[in-house]
């Protein structure tokens, strides 16, 4: 048989990954701060892009009582219907309604039509009511306002200021080299990351130079600045209030044994007896382990809800979105058509046909991702309803499939709904990853217990611990069992470790020195 070319005509179905899904996909897994710059960035290239400055209403999904989802997108709004509960064509009984809620008589204070213009002149030239002060300021209220940027606290950075007394501190140049080099090695924490030899080495000086400049840069400024370790850091701090003896340079050179609370081998160590020791261990936990906190500067941001829930009597659970991290766009129809109208260029108009259909798939994604957290939201609201209404021990046990097929969705479109998502509840702000955890079998067979609800459980065990009576890990075991929660020592340990909690020795040694 003969090979011969030919031309075959065939169909076929693929799922191909458009810009537009790949955009969708892209806005899903954003988290609210995210978004905003995302979208200020598109309004920035996207000509047909506006932002929204009305009010369309928000997203409401209720939650009725018996835990049924209603299937209706009720739009909020304000109590007293803001704009549109004025009516305009009866001013003055509008203008009664707001000089109440502000308790002005807005007649009084701002009609001016039964009042001379004579009258107004000399009230703006009468004497004011309060006269200056003196020196120390006026009180008329009459000058000039500062700018804001006068109003702006100028914090000076922790390298600035030691920097600053370095200069006035050294007069050799090298040692001010060396110095400015090890203000630059500083880390978070106020410790000098990075060996001493590798900057002698680096700038071609002797290490002892080094060394002296280290000891210094250590008395120049807040004590524990400049340290290589945290026993340095400390014993530099006691030297500061002349605290520093044998025994307790001996305790220092032996954390890791003061961590464990090791009473007697800190004894023999020493040289003292247990009541020094314990002294001595007050007055390290009185010093600063990291001196560099008392520079930070760093503003910490509030986490903003993506969803918010409450309680309705009636209604059962609300569950809306959060309206301040809604980004409101839409697309300028008018300025599309005129533009459009006008060009004659075959570029010009695939550039704005491009614009036009890149701007409406933005609208459109942004409506879906919301629409969407608004379902996921709703359905792990309605699953978890009794951790909201009784607490953590009542956590359920969840993962991402049974979310997914109870509102037929795919796994991975929950996972990215939930990453970097948070609810706002009457019991905290949470996470949506929060609410997915493993299931532990019942020893009795019945339910599952949620790992959290585990965790919690033993961290209230832990608690309630006396010193005569500390559970270890095989006791904590056999009271889960007695409550019917199937958990072996090794998951004990673990949820323990990861609660922060510490082994019952070393519990039972802090409780002892605490007394």
């Amino acid at each position: 048989m003969a090979l011969t070319p030919r031309l075959d005509l065939r169909q076929s179905q693929s799922l191909v990954m458009t810009p537009q899904l790949q955009q969708a996909i892209k806005l899903l897994q954003f988290s609210s701060l995210d978004l905003l710059d995302y979208v200020e960035q598109e309004l920035e290239e996207n000509p047909l892009l506006e932002r929204d400055e009305g009010d369309n209403g928000e997203h409401v999904e209720l939650l009725h009582d018996g835990d049924e989802l209603s299937e209706e997108m009720a739009e909020s709004g304000d109590e007293d219907g803001g704009l549109d509960a004025i009516d305009f064509s009866n001013p003055e009984k509008d203008s009664e309604i707001i000089g109440g809620d502000m308790d002005v008589d807005i007649d009084n204070e701002w009609n001016t039509d039964k009042t001379s213009e004579t009258e107004i002149m000399q009230a703006s030239l009468a004497e004011p009511a309060f006269a200056d002060s003196g020196p120390g300021g006026a009180t008329d209220f009459m000058g000039a306002m500062p700018n804001l940027e006068e109003t702006i606290t100028d914090r000076t950075s922790m390298r600035e200021r030691l920097n600053l007394q370095m200069a006035m501190s050294f007069s050799d140049p090298v040692e001010k080299l060396i110095g400015a080099q090890l203000i630059d090695m500083l880390d978070e924490y106020g410790y000098v990351s990075g060996e001493l030899k590798q900057v002698a080495e680096s700038l071609e000086c002797a290490t002892e130079l080094v060394e002296q400049v280290l000891v210094n840069l250590q008395a120049i400024d807040t004590p524990g600045l400049f340290a290589r370790n945290l026993s340095e850091c400390l014993a530099l701090q006691l030297r500061e209030i002349d605290r520093l003896d044998p025994a307790m340079q001996a305790l220092l050179d032996n954390l890791g044994l003061l961590a464990k609370r090791d009473v007697s081998a800190l004894v023999d160590i020493c040289g003292v007896d247990a009541e020094d020791i314990a002294d001595m261990f007050i007055e390290i936990k009185k010093l600063n382990p990291r001196p560099a906190q008392a520079f930070e500067d760093t503003v910490m941001q509030p986490i903003i809800p993506d969803v918010i829930m409450r309680f309705q009597v009636g209604s059962g659970w609300i569950i809306e979105l959060n309206s301040d991290t809604l980004p409101k766009v839409l697309v300028n129809n008018t300025y599309f058509t005129t533009i459009a109208s006008a060009t004659e260029s075959k570029e010009d108009k695939r550039y704005i046909n491009e614009c036009y259909q890149s701007a409406n798939w933005l609208v459109k994604s942004l409506h879906q991702r919301a629409t969407t957290i608004l379902k996921v939201a709703s359905e792990i609201v309605r699953q978890q309803d009794a951790f909201f209404a009784k607490g953590v021990q009542y956590l359920r046990p969840l993962v991402l499939r049974d979310v997914a097929d109870a509102i037929d969705m795919h796994e991975s479109t929950i996972s990215r709904v939930t990453s970097n998502k948070f609810i706002s509840s009457p019991r905290g702000i949470f996470e949506l990853k929060y609410f997915f955890t493993a299931a532990i079998s019942s020893s009795s067979g019945g339910d599952t217990y949620s790992s959290e609800s585990v965790r919690d459980r033993i961290k209230s065990l832990v608690n309630e611990e006396t010193i005569d009576k500390i559970l270890s890990d095989d006791k904590i075991v056999s009271i889960l069992n007695a409550e019917g929660i199937d958990v072996a020592r090794r998951t004990v340990a673990k949820y323990r470790e990861v609660l922060g909690l510490a082994s019952s020795i070393q519990r039972r040694r802090e409780k002892k020195s605490v007394l």
